[in-house]
């Protein structure tokens, strides 16, 4: 079933190298092989010069057994374990300790399985000890930081990440709906976007939740805006704060003359520009207009908001 479910789909990674399930499942490579020898816990299969590799089921039984493993159950236990019981005893302790580790385990597997319901049990679960906002930042950023490691490492394909990344923007969603009744704070507005060709938004969906909590009108944009798009709201009698995340986008040739752009459109305003994110670092040298703002990341940016 499992494999069907995953066939229905292109371009999955259907083999990884014993080096991504170090990366993915925090164990060695060589705590894995005896894992593999003395028990018989995985079994890879060999190209044809021999070079070992695994399947999605072998990673997603690593993943079990690591959960299983550091919640006092030996491995010499665990290989006794049929396959079903080892899915069935980690999903009832992933549902019922519910703490930062297992929370982030579980979501792994939900990553690599396309398993939504494992995903928003998970998520249900840690809501009975943990507010939206605790989850976010104690289990979310977390595993968005692993997920930003196994890109770097090739382990991780976009459908893992189009897949996990939609149902977390979702969540932020969600909640940021609960609050739209609650506004306050009515002297500033905040636009928020992304750069043209940047899609990476669960920061900036984050940043728009964080507003909305303290009382503040936004309007939220999304991905790939044109600069020029911004015009209108330069021309409206309100007070404007802009903010952009880069993450991706522009890139490193292009980021110069996009900010001496927004420069020469913020000289002209009383409003402020905001811009969060690892980009930023590259253009911290340039002599910019006083209303624009530069934030490594979104938590310096809350602590100063």
């Amino acid at each position: 079933m499992f494999n069907s479910k995953i066939n229905k789909l292109n371009n999955i990674k259907q083999d990884f190298s014993i080096k991504d399930l170090e990366n993915i499942s925090g164990i060695k490579a060589h705590t894995i092989r005896i894992w593999e020898k003395r028990y018989s816990l995985l079994e890879p299969r060999r190209t044809e010069t021999n070079i070992r590799y695994y399947t999605p089921d072998n990673l997603t039984k690593l993943l079990n057994i690591v959960l299983l493993n550091k919640n006092n159950y030996k491995i010499s236990k665990i290989a006794k374990m049929s396959n079903d019981e080892i899915i069935t005893k980690s999903r009832e302790l992933a549902f019922s300790m519910a703490t930062n580790d297992e929370a982030i385990n579980s979501f792994k597997v939900a990553m690599f399985q396309f398993d939504k319901i494992l995903f928003n049990n998970t998520y249900n679960k840690l809501l009975h000890k943990k507010t939206f906002r605790e989850i976010f930042k104690d289990v979310f950023i977390p595993f968005l930081d692993h997920i930003g490691m196994l890109w770097q490492t090739d382990t991780l394909l976009p459908a893992h990440e189009h897949f996990i990344s939609n149902l977390i923007a979702q969540k932020i969603q969600t909640n940021t709906e609960k609050l739209q009744y609650s506004i306050s704070n009515t002297n500033k507005t905040y636009v928020l976007f992304l750069p043209e060709n940047e899609i990476h938004e669960l920061g900036l969906l984050y940043l728009n939740y964080e507003l909305v909590l303290r009382g503040y009108h936004t309007i939220y944009l999304g991905q790939s805006l044109p600069l020029n798009n911004l015009n209108y709201f330069l021309e409206s009698n309100r007070e404007i704060c802009f903010i952009t995340s880069l993450t991706i986008q522009p890139y490193d040739d292009k980021i110069e003359d996009y900010f001496n752009e927004i420069d020469e459109v913020m000289s002209n305003t009383e409003n402020k520009f905001i811009a969060v994110g690892r980009k930023v670092a590259k253009i911290k040298t340039l002599q910019l207009d006083n209303n624009i703002e530069l934030h490594n990341s979104i938590s310096d940016l809350l602590k100063v908001l």
